[in-house]
């Protein structure tokens, strides 16, 4: 049984990893936010980006909310669930994220400075912080698996 417990209750605003959650929260919801209500160039990219945005979003206020209401209580399979889950979004986040940058330079490109430009710019920066998040996460919660 690992060490490094997953929180109960108020602990997951206080402990490592756990306390990412809310940045992870915010900067999904905004990317979705800025993607909502923005231009959309090419409807493949900007579909994926809000999907992944939206799921992880969802996925992470869920998996919020299971540790608050303490339903894992030190069963292993939460640790290995935790890890997958966080690779999981790591790994769309990125792709998000790529596919984010591809939409705003051919926004650059392709249309004047205006606002949904730098909607796309920020929804841009928002989703790489928020895939940094992730890893970060995603990292932190191996390490609990394996102490």
């Amino acid at each position: 049984m690992p060490r490094w417990d997953l929180p109960r209750g108020s602990e997951v605003f206080l402990t490592c990893p756990d306390v990412l959650f809310i940045p992870e929260i915010v900067f999904g919801g905004l990317v979705w936010i800025l993607i909502a209500s923005s231009l959309v160039p090419i409807p493949l990219f900007q579909g994926w980006v809000m999907f992944v945005s939206v799921f992880c979003f969802v996925g992470t206020t869920a998996l919020l909310f299971l540790y608050i209401i303490d339903i894992h209580h030190r069963k292993t399979s939460w640790y290995i669930f935790d890890v997958a889950y966080h690779c999981i979004a790591a790994f769309i986040y990125i792709s998000a994220s790529v596919l984010e940058g591809l939409a705003m330079n051919t926004m650059e490109y392709d249309l004047d400075f205006n606002q949904e430009h730098y909607l796309q710019n920020f929804a841009m920066v928002f989703s790489a912080l928020a895939t940094l998040l992730y890893m970060f996460h995603a990292c932190l919660s191996f390490i609990r698996l394996m102490i």
